[in-house]
């Protein structure tokens, strides 16, 4: 039994040599291609310039259904007829008109 031990030991010793070594080469990856991108800074700015239009747009997609899915519950409570939320939905109607009518819009 003490050999499939030692054998066990030096088995795990390599592979943590090897992982040891497998994360060094990933590190030195990592900080080698961080200074190519500094040292192109028309690559870092069209990087930038990308990533901040998918983000709005990102953002702009999550606003729209997020309140679309609001405005749809609203219709789907206005449409039963209970005696608060359609008292207060009314309400909410009769503040958006006159704020309308006050901006001059008719609706």
């Amino acid at each position: 039994m003490g050999g499939d031990e030692k054998e066990l030991e030096e088995w795990m010793r390599r592979i943590d040599e090897r992982l040891k070594r497998i994360a060094r080469q990933m590190e030195m990856g990592e900080i080698a291609e961080y200074i190519q991108l500094l040292n192109r800074p028309r690559r870092l700015i069209l990087i930038n310039i990308v990533a901040g239009i998918a983000r709005g747009v990102g953002i702009a997609i999550g606003v729209t259904l997020f309140t679309a899915t609001i405005i749809y519950g609203l219709q789907k409570l206005g449409a039963l007829n209970l005696p608060i939320i359609g008292d207060f939905i009314a309400e909410i109607v009769k503040i958006v008109q006159a704020q309308l009518e006050l901006d001059g819009i008719r609706y």
